[in-house]
């Protein structure tokens, strides 16, 4: 392209070749040349000589770039330098960026090297002379004049400290001085705890007072030596006693508050936060108490005082702000504080009641609580606050004129009404009345009026008149609310208008079909809360509307046992009696209780009236066999048996009369009986069980009375396979045959085991037969075989109380604890169980947890007589007279029927007419007795 082309002329001016087709021109480096400026020729110089050359631009004074070895020259195919020509003129913009240029160059050189020598002195460890370079740069800019006033470094070494210090001196105070004379002048009469002279060595140092300057260490001693004299002042004349009461003083010390530096930082933060407060809402009292309590609680009263007395002076119309104003101050500056605030606010009803509680006599505070009512005649408060401070006289006299400013207060007219006489009184309330048709406490106290006087119809008029009048007001009184009433009067002392209370009002807003159970209910919660006047006339109004329900009576009945006396308890079986004649229970309790009375004949008389409204009731035969039998009348009784035998011939009655002829010693009579019993009901097993009893414990122990009993337990085992106390009776039997002359022990025991592996094959699960068997084994001495059947037992009945007490009570010391552990969590509430674990406390003379074990057994069921035996047996061990009386009293009071131990010693015949405390008595003998073998 660079050829030239014939046609064509020279291109013209400005023409710039590919230009209309879009294409830009460049300038490669060929164009520009190199990048050395060449040395300038002399006729530049000399024709511009205050152009700057290029070097002095850049004030470096190095040689040029174009000097490099390696850089390109002007003979390599450049043009010229760029910079080249002496035409080139330098301006001041163009030295003045070649001076910023280099200043730049020059910090990033500098901190180039500052980088550089601190990678070296970290790696080569630097001086600590280095560490002050960057100081020591600076020094070149201070001046010979900054260099003299530099001070000449003094010793402030330790050695030299204490000596300077005492070469400080200050002037004495007078209180000093005058205290030190004092100590010369005691020194000088004879006084142990003289000070020196005016002038005092000590350690080497000297005090001196002239022109009254002095030593400080001189200052620390006699400080030492005024608190010396403060504590001698301080004890007694006799050696090693003191006025200072030691405990009293750590308890002031414990008491003094000692702020943390959080404790500090939230006061202040309150602080400003309530100045906040106080700046943007100046008339909120609250805020004024809240900034005045927390500079109390940081232990300044002085500035919650001064705080306080501002917010009176912002705040003059908020009660509680001079009430905190006045609990602030001392008492004599309180009253005035409150004299202020009454003046500015004489409505204020708490300002006078807290100025009158400041007055220290009665007289100043009637006087006080006068002046508040001229201002504030329809306060209740006040009138109260007055009538309290008030003799009845004055205070009926108050009273009269409070119920006028204050006509609608029903406290001020009842106070008037309990102050006057019953005349005047029934005035009062008359008033009251018609100013407060809708109070009905206004009623309530007319009644309770009446009921004073032993007007007791009033009562109930009064009453039900108030009921109607509060209805035609349309007072809204709930049933609920009238109950809380009649509990109030009961409360009281006024059964009466309780009763009458519940009379009128028990049945407001109860379904009928719901009314039985409702009541039932209203009795029970009376019945918690003590209410026990209330709860009797729910239920007597309940049986009044339902007189045929047995449950109410029997609720009743409770009720009056619990809390009544003997003889509301016979009117309410009287009556249970008259209404229910066929329910024998009440009159069995009704005889019962006349019979415990010692009123026999009228207990007789009852069960006369009981067999005529039941002829063929086996209780109630049972009853009064059991009255005549009890009381002696030995013959009675019999007669009695055996026109029941011919009434009501139950098994119960053929078992009673053989008991009976078997206590009379009339054993054939007795088996008799027992066979006629049989006859007549063969699966009743008592019968087997007593024949068989009669010929072994009661006959001649021989081979003869041997098979009698046998026949018995054979036949009851053929026709009550199902008894399991009927199978161990007869294991007993064989178990004891060598007794009666018919074999070897071996062989009984044997035969014993083998009825016992019987039993349980017709049983299955039955925990009594596992323990016959067990203790069958351990009598017999076959200890090992004892624990292998104790091993299946527990297999086979693991939840049994029975089997676990005995486990627990038959191990080994060693292992009671871990099986007494997992007998409570298997059997929790088994008062077997527990019974056992209160006997292994007490067996390691742990008393305390041994009776709350006990105390638990009994709890979980108290018809239980073995818990309570051995209860017994633990407080003859090991308690005091007055526990073992508790307990003997709880156990009489639940009767206890049932128990291994209990029912061997209660059923025997010797002890069949024993009381309930014999039997615990010999009870608690034996386990006494099985202890001490034990032992």
């Amino acid at each position: 392209m660079s050829s030239f082309r014939p046609g064509v002329g020279q291109a013209p001016k400005g023409y710039v070749p590919g230009l209309g087709r879009g294409a830009a021109g460049f300038v490669t480096r060929s164009d520009v040349g190199p990048a050395s400026r060449p040395a300038p020729s002399s006729d530049a110089a000399a024709g511009d000589a205050s152009a700057p050359s290029l070097d002095a631009v850049g004030g470096s004074g190095s040689p040029s770039v174009g000097k490099a070895d390696d850089g390109p020259t002007g003979g390599e195919g450049m043009e010229g330098s760029l910079f080249s020509g002496a035409d080139q003129n330098f301006d001041d913009d163009d030295d003045e960026a070649d001076r910023i240029y280099d200043a730049i160059d020059e910090r990033m050189n500098s901190k180039r090297r500052k980088h550089n020598d601190d990678g070296a002195s970290a790696a080569t460890g630097s001086a600590i002379g280095d560490q002050f370079r960057e100081l020591k740069q600076k020094l070149a800019d201070v001046t010979e004049d900054q260099w003299a006033a530099i001070p000449d470094v003094g010793d402030y070494s330790l050695r030299h400290k204490q000596k300077r210090r005492e070469d400080v001196f200050t002037p004495l105070t007078d209180s000093l001085l005058e205290s030190r004379s004092k100590v010369n002048s005691d020194a000088t009469a004879g006084g142990k705890n003289a000070m020196a002279g005016t002038t005092q060595v000590l350690d080497g140092t000297a005090t001196y007072t002239a022109g009254y300057r002095t030593n400080l260490s001189g200052l620390a001693e006699a400080r030492s030596t005024v608190m010396t004299m403060s504590l001698d002042k301080m004890s007694d004349s006799v050696s090693g006693q003191t006025v200072i009461d030691p405990k009293g003083y750590l308890t002031s010390l414990s008491n003094t508050k000692i702020a943390s530096a959080a404790e500090v930082g939230d006061v202040n933060k309150a602080r400003l936060l309530l100045k906040s407060v106080r700046d943007t809402n100046p008339k909120h009292g609250p805020g004024w108490i809240a900034a005045a309590r927390v500079e109390e609680a940081a232990g300044k009263t002085v500035q919650a005082r001064k705080l306080i007395m501002e917010g009176c002076e912002t705040c003059p119309d908020s009660e509680d702000v001079w009430l905190e104003a006045a609990r602030l101050h001392p008492q004599d500056q309180a009253k005035t504080i409150l004299a202020a605030a009454a003046r500015r606010l004489p409505t204020s009803v708490k300002v006078f009641l807290r100025a009158a509680d400041l007055e220290a006599h009665d007289s100043s505070k009637k006087a006080v609580l006068r002046k508040a009512l001229e201002a504030n005649p329809t306060s209740v408060t006040l009138w109260k606050a007055a009538v309290d401070l008030e003799d009845a006289d004055d205070a009926r006299i108050l009273l009269s004129v409070a119920v006028e400013k204050v006509p609608h207060s029903v406290e001020m007219w009842l106070a008037l009404a309990r102050l006057e006489s019953y005349e005047n009184a029934r005035k009062v309330l008359n008033q009251a009345r018609k100013q407060l048709p809708t109070e009905r406490a206004v009623w309530i106290a007319a009644a309770k009026l009446e009921e004073s006087q032993n007007h007791g119809d009033m009562v109930d008029r009064i009453v039900d008149k108030a009921v109607r009048s509060l209805d035609k007001h349309e007072a809204v009184v709930t049933r609920a609310q009238w109950l809380k009433e009649a509990e109030a009067a009961e409360a009281a002392g006024a059964p009466l208008t309780s009763a009458a209370i519940v009379k009128c009002t028990v049945g407001r807003g109860v379904d009928d079909e719901d009314r039985q159970r409702t009541w039932a209910d209203d009795a029970n919660a009376a019945l918690s809360r003590n209410a026990v006047a209330t709860a009797r006339a729910i239920l007597a109004h309940s049986l009044a509307a339902f007189p045929t329900k047995r449950g109410l009576w029997l609720q009743a009945v409770d009720l009056e046992r619990k809390h009544g006396t003997a003889s509301s308890l016979d009117e309410v079986l009287a009556a249970a009696s008259e209404r229910l004649p066929r329910t024998e229970i009440f009159w069995l309790v009704r005889a019962k209780e006349k019979w415990l009375a010692g009123d026999v004949d009228s207990s007789r008389n009852i069960l006369t009236e009981a067999f005529k409204a039941n002829p063929d009731s086996e209780p109630v035969w049972l009853a009064a066999v059991k009255l005549e039998w009890e009381t002696g009348e030995i013959e009675r009784a019999q007669k009695l048996l055996e026109r029941a035998r011919e009434r009501a011939p139950t098994a119960r009655i053929f078992m009673k009369s053989a008991l009976l002829e078997r206590e009379c010693g009339n054993f054939d009579g007795a088996l008799d009986l027992l066979e006629q019993g049989i006859l007549r009901y063969p699966t009743f097993a008592k019968m087997y069980m007593m024949g068989g009893q009669i010929c072994s414990e009661d006959l001649k122990k021989d081979r003869e009375s041997l098979d009698r009993a046998r026949k018995f337990y054979q036949r009851g085992l053929q026709n009550c396979p199902k008894s399991v106390v009927l199978w161990c009776l007869a294991s007993r039997l064989e178990e004891k045959v060598a007794d009666y002359g018919a074999g070897s022990a071996s062989a009984g025991v044997t035969k014993a085991r083998s009825l016992l592996e019987l039993a349980r094959l017709k049983n299955p699960k039955n925990a009594e037969l596992w323990v016959e068997a067990i203790r069958l084994e351990r009598r017999a001495g076959n200890d090992k075989l004892a624990v292998s059947l104790m091993a299946r037992a527990l297999q086979e009945c693991p939840s049994s109380g029975l089997l676990l007490a005995e486990n627990i009570s038959t191990s080994p010391r060693v292992e009671q604890k871990s099986k007494s552990a997992d007998a409570i969590k298997r059997c929790p509430d088994d008062p077997r169980v527990i019974t056992a674990v209160a006997d292994l406390f007490a067996g390691e003379r742990k008393h305390d947890k041994a009776r709350k074990w006990f105390e638990r057994a009994v709890i979980l069921d108290p018809d239980m007589g073995d818990s309570w035996a051995k209860f017994y047996a633990f407080e003859q061990d090991a308690g005091t007279k007055e526990a073992r009386e508790n307990v003997k009293q709880r156990c009489i009071a639940a009767e206890p029927k049932h128990g291994e131990l209990w029912c061997q010693v209660a059923k025997a015949m010797p002890n069949r007419r024993k009381t309930t405390a014999e039997h615990l008595e010999a009870v608690a003998h034996g386990i006494l007795e099985k202890m001490q073998q034990f032992n």
